[in-house]
């Protein structure tokens, strides 16, 4: 599935990935769960449920929490292997993880899928073969060196 061509907003999106998330860590989703891993508040999680159920994305029942149904599962499945894909490209060039995850977030709804795939293969291909070359080790020998330079 293309979620670029998914009517969903960016958030709706980001409400399913935290859905998918919560509901494999706990096995369900409730209100509080969704407020807590978006860091925004009930109300608002309910607003976005009730959207959600409506657009045939997830199954709400007030006080009991949410079910994913399947498209939207589809559709969380896919932006959380963007996020994950991205997240691991970002770790691998030694960007903290605090900002590799804001920025996944960002970039996890507007790259093209092809660039997703490309980049999920380069990252495999480093995890492959950049210990093998020490490309790895050699980048980051380069960023200690570069910043201890530039901060002199």
């Amino acid at each position: 599935m293309d979620v670029q061509n998914s009517s969903l907003s960016r958030k709706a999106e980001d409400y399913l990935e935290a859905i998918l998330n919560v509901s494999l860590e706990k096995g369900y989703a409730k209100t509080r769960d969704i407020a807590k891993e978006l860091d925004v508040t009930p109300p608002s999680v309910v607003e976005m449920f009730i959207k959600l159920d409506k657009l045939g994305m997830i199954e709400y029942r007030k006080y009991e929490g949410v079910v994913l149904k399947p498209k939207g599962r589809e559709i969380a499945s896919v932006i959380k292997y963007r996020h994950e894909t991205l997240m691991a490209f970002l770790k691998l060039i030694y960007v903290p993880d605090k900002i590799a995850d804001s920025d996944a977030c960002l970039m996890e709804h507007e790259l093209n899928p092809r660039t997703i795939e490309q980049i999920h293969l380069f990252v495999d291909f480093l995890n492959e073969h950049g210990s093998k070359n020490h490309t790895l080790e050699d980048f980051e020998t380069f960023c200690i060196v570069k910043k201890a330079t530039e901060e002199t």
